[in-house]
């Protein structure tokens, strides 16, 4: 039986008032499955292709706390019900690391499912 999924693009906008960005990951969330989780793989020359300047430690440091707020490390966002991390990891911001928009699908594997979004919106082809 497939089940409901949510998911957002994890995006780096090295210079927001540019609007220039790549996709660096993908946040799941499968509420039926108890699943949440996020795939980051930043492609670096990529990203330094649209800003040779950016601060790569601290792009890499906030991708990182996606991956963190889906685990069960301590920390307050982890104390909140996987729902509410979904929903406040993709709140709109304004900021160099973000999430795009919310989508939906259906899914019996969200694991496999994560793994495809990943392949088909972050790598390159």
């Amino acid at each position: 039986m497939k089940d409901v999924y949510e998911y957002a693009i994890i995006r780096v906008v090295p210079r927001v008032e540019r609007g220039e960005l790549i996709n660096a990951g993908v946040l799941l969330y499968c509420q039926p499955r108890g699943y949440l989780c996020a795939r980051v793989e930043l492609d670096e020359a990529r990203l330094r292709a649209l800003d040779d300047n950016v601060d790569l430690e601290g792009v890499r440091h906030a991708l990182g706390a996606y991956q963190r707020s889906c685990g069960s490390d301590s920390g307050p966002l982890t104390r909140e019900p996987l729902g509410s991390r979904f929903r406040w990891l993709t709140a709109p911001r304004s900021t160099i690391v973000q999430t795009g928009p919310v989508h939906a699908g259906l899914t019996e594997d969200p694991e496999t499912e994560l793994e495809h979004l990943v392949t088909r919106l972050v790598r390159s082809p």
